[in-house]
């Protein structure tokens, strides 16, 4: 038994050594092969070039511009995001809504101006006041003069606000609004008056210049006759 230990270690030994001195005498039959120094391009379109050469197309009398040449300016024009497209679009999954909450639900979850419960916007600035329904408003107010109060005054006087407030004929009012004169019940009997004020109906007009009066109207700001 010694004897068959001994024989197997001189083997194991022997193959050893030759499978050392293989691989010490091996050399690779390939050569390495150098890495390409090509570089990966790609088409850039002009558009997408903010110093993309114009200058063909600045030249606007010798360009004939149709359908194939007309192009926005470069970096004019963005790319539209595309929500709910995929994780890799940017907004994929919950298309930038968030994951939970009152907002991120289908619908409109809020009215316009809602701010949570707190006192909003169009109801913290204050009312515009001076004007009616509002600012921007086009409809105008008047302090309303008829034609029927003028029946009290002398044929050729200048009548106003001013004259009529002083002779008691009407009474002070709203003196702050512009005037106008309207028709009134009783027709008017006086000739020859000269009417200023802010505004005149048609159907007043055409009485007073009737009777051989004038109508003459004036600026809101001074009080200047601006048309007659």
């Amino acid at each position: 038994m010694r004897s068959i230990a001994i024989t197997l270690v001189l083997l194991l030994g022997s193959a050893a050594s030759l499978s050392i001195t293989s691989k010490s005498s091996f050399t690779p039959s390939f050569s390495p092969t150098s890495p390409s120094t090509s570089p990966t391009t790609m088409k850039l379109f002009d558009w997408k070039r903010r110093e993309a050469d114009e200058s063909s197309l600045n030249d606007v009398e010798n360009t004939l511009f149709t359908l194939d040449n007309l192009k926005p300016a470069p970096g004019s024009v963005k790319r539209v995001q595309r929500k709910g497209r995929g994780i890799a679009a940017g907004q994929g999954a919950s298309c930038g809504f968030g994951m939970r909450g009152q907002k991120s639900r289908s619908g409109r979850p809020t009215r316009p101006g809602f701010e949570g419960g707190q006192q909003p916007l169009y109801r913290r600035l204050p009312k515009f006041q001076g004007k009616p329904l509002g600012p921007g408003h086009k409809r105008k107010i008047y302090n309303l003069i008829k034609t029927s109060e003028l029946n009290t005054l002398t044929p050729g006087s200048v009548v106003n606000y001013s004259t009529l407030l002083e002779s008691s004929t009407i009474t002070k009012g709203k003196s702050i609004l512009p005037h106008k004169v309207v028709l009134g019940r009783e027709k008017l009997s006086v000739k020859e008056l000269t009417v200023q004020a802010h505004a005149f109906t048609k159907t007043a007009r055409e009485e007073i210049e009737g009777l051989g009066g004038k109508c003459e109207i004036l600026k809101v700001t001074t009080g200047e006759v601006v048309e007659v």
